[in-house]
């Protein structure tokens, strides 16, 4: 069972960027594809970023596409989402999620999460 250890939240202020790390305590990371959800205030979970377990392919919720971008690090173990033009409706808790059955369905299956963290933009 993988472990995801998050950092990297935050208050920013709107326009501003915002990394997001998300460690992962189990090898072998590449055998996992990646997402990263969040849950905002009156919201349902909402799915943003989706990495492929070689990090060739990712995909994006169109709320976050061509401001967010997802990359991984499969030596280092290590999820990161880039966080730029950053809106207050991206306050939110957000969490990475790893599964090992990856599918067409890029948003659901996950069965280890993150702890979340807090961004605030305002």
């Amino acid at each position: 069972h993988v472990q995801l250890v998050e950092s990297g939240g935050g208050s920013v202020q709107v326009g501003g960027s915002l990394r997001l790390s998300c460690a992962a305590s189990l090898n072998p990371f590449s055998t996992y594809c990646m997402a990263r959800f969040r849950d905002a205030p009156g919201k349902g979970r909402e799915g943003i970023a989706y990495i492929s377990m070689s990090g060739g392919y990712q995909d994006y919720a169109d709320s976050v596409r061509g401001r967010f971008t997802i990359s991984r690090d499969n030596a280092a173990n290590t999820l990161t989402l880039h966080m730029n033009s950053l809106k207050p409706e991206d306050t939110a808790k957000y969490y990475c999620a790893a599964k090992r059955v990856c599918g067409s369905d890029i948003w659901s299956g996950y069965m280890c999460w993150g702890q979340g963290t807090q961004v605030t933009v305002s």
